[in-house]
């Protein structure tokens, strides 16, 4: 079953360029192992804030990448609150997912 997830959350305008390395090596990593089956899209809004978008057909392989735990191990001290986050369903697509 494929399940689509969205997170977001709002840097601190300080942590915004550590924030943006960190996730540059999560795809730096995905890009090496190239798991089947997983789209993962990351955006910065004007205002610091992120959202990541998930595509996954079964397991997500976020948690087994050293790069994405690297990321998440100081994230509450680079964020303004706790990230929101959500499983989300395609109203309307035209070539994204």
């Amino acid at each position: 079953m494929t399940t689509f997830r969205v997170v977001r959350y709002t840097t601190r305008p300080a942590e915004t360029a550590k924030n943006e390395d960190l996730v540059r090596a999560v795809y730096d990593e995905l890009a090496e192992r190239a798991p089947e089956g997983f789209r993962y899209a990351t955006l910065r809004l004007g205002d610091n804030t992120f959202v990541h978008l998930a595509v996954a057909d079964g397991e997500s392989p976020l948690p087994q990448l050293s790069a994405f735990r690297a990321f998440q191990a100081d994230l509450a001290s680079r964020i303004e609150g706790p990230p929101e986050r959500d499983e989300a369903a395609v109203v309307g697509n035209y070539r994204l997912l």
